[in-house]
């Protein structure tokens, strides 16, 4: 498991070929570097294309792996969503493990371009088309993994059935939990629709992370005072370290056949009880199937 904070066991990643959105900064660009250290082939599927770039000739300089790549991928566009699928495809014909790390957090209420509410549409509708669109590769290369990162935060979440979009009414922090529960209630679902297919899926929380998502947290929007703030500083955790979890789900051998987990610093832990209800669950995938425009996943 983690060692002191850390994912230490020791993995040989040659051959195999990850996804990891969100990875130009943060935790997904330690997923990155790391996955690069054992050699892996990695694609870094990120909006921004300059920080992505500078973040990948950073680690390919660092690992020497030259097998680290870029396409670009806005989460919060379908069509964007849909053309990294077209052009992975185009260069790769296999997907070992895809982690769907990108996400935002708080802020007024906007809107994705085809009128979600930004935090319910970037941090689950854009990786549920992602993830639907790669399942045909994911099935091929099977035995193979999905990691979502979610967050703590779900457990504070509800699915607000009658106004999913948040058009009656808005609060950034409960939109927020309730894209975080959408992950977990995702994760569950379609772990449950791919039994058998040798494809697991699995959730996590990394922690409190000082990253570029976390520094709108809203302790920190608050002007609490230096003193509360260094007694914070301790709770925070490092890109490094928040992203030893999702290593753990990503490459553990023992977890190959393990899914439909949530996991804490590399365990187990128990999901909120919004995050078990079966009717929420598939009431969401039905929605975002309507949503996106996915293709039918159906139970094995």
């Amino acid at each position: 498991m983690c060692k002191n904070g850390k994912f230490t066991v020791k993995t040989n990643e040659t051959g195999k070929v990850f996804i990891v959105t969100g990875s130009n900064t943060g935790i997904g660009k330690e997923t990155v570097w790391e996955l690069a250290r054992r050699g892996a082939t990695v694609y870094m599927a990120c909006r921004d294309k300059v920080r992505a770039e500078e973040a990948r000739r950073e680690i390919i300089e660092d690992t020497k792996n030259q097998n680290i790549f870029f396409i670009e991928l806005d989460l919060s566009s379908l069509d964007s969503v849909r053309k990294f699928v077209e052009v992975y495809k185009q260069q790769e014909d296999r997907l070992d493990v895809l982690i769907n790390n990108a996400g935002v957090m708080l802020g007024p209420r906007k809107l994705t371009k085809e009128g979600f509410e930004w935090q319910l549409g970037v941090n689950h509708m854009g990786p549920f088309l992602l993830t639907i669109l790669l399942l045909d590769l994911l099935k091929k290369s099977a035995p193979s993994r999905i990691v979502n990162v979610s967050s703590v935060s779900h457990s504070y979440g509800n699915l607000n059935i009658k106004d999913l979009n948040s058009e009656k009414s808005y609060s950034e922090v409960g939109a927020y939990n309730q894209s975080k529960l959408a992950n977990v209630l995702f994760t569950r679902e379609l772990a449950a629709r791919l039994e058998g297919t040798g494809v697991t899926v699995n959730a996590l929380h990394p922690g409190v992370v000082d990253t570029d998502i976390t520094r709108n947290i809203i302790f920190l929007k608050i002007n609490f005072g230096k003193g509360v703030k260094y007694m914070a500083k301790p709770f925070i955790k490092s890109a490094k370290s928040g992203a030893q979890t999702t290593l753990y789900a990503a490459l553990h051998p023992d977890l190959e056949r393990v899914t439909g987990l949530y996991f804490v610093d590399c365990k187990p832990k128990n999901v909120s009880k919004a995050a078990t209800n079966e009717e929420t669950a598939k009431f969401l995938w039905t929605e975002s199937e309507k949503w996106t425009g996915a293709p039918t996943v159906l139970l094995n």
